[in-house]
């Protein structure tokens, strides 16, 4: 019972290792402060020496990895809204119950392929019918 219990923390550490291993790796390459020598030395540290690379890492820049995160994250919504705004456009032109036709169109294809969530797409659609 006692040998289950050990190869069950082996693989749940084995898997969090890895886990954090390319966690390393993806903040290395989102990193665009660090040139390209530091970030090749950082690799190799952290492939040849993997325990001490990897905590030597968490130590030395362990603080600005949620921050370079939160930057993406944040980079990643604004492209979306961006993105939204332009599908969405203003209303131009003389016929406005056409463009509002397209507006919805494009919304429900959004929708469809996941770029939008149901409350997403219900606010979009609820302005596009107040506008026309």
């Amino acid at each position: 019972m006692l040998d289950l219990f050990w190869t069950m923390l082996l693989i749940f550490c084995w898997v969090l290792w890895f886990f954090l291993l390319f966690r390393i790796i993806g903040d290395l390459f989102r990193d665009h402060d660090l040139s390209g020598w530091a970030k090749a030395g950082w690799m190799i540290l952290v492939i040849l020496l993997p325990f001490v690379g990897v905590l030597a890492y968490v130590i030395v820049r362990g603080t600005g990895m949620s921050q370079r995160e939160a930057r993406q994250a944040e980079a990643q919504q604004n492209a979306f809204k961006q993105y939204v705004r332009e599908a969405a456009g203003p209303e131009t032109g003389t016929n406005a119950s056409d463009n509002s036709v397209d507006q919805l169109h494009k919304l429900s294809e959004m929708k469809s392929r996941g770029d939008l969530t149901e409350a997403e797409y219900t606010r979009a659609k609820e302005k596009i019918l107040a506008r026309s």
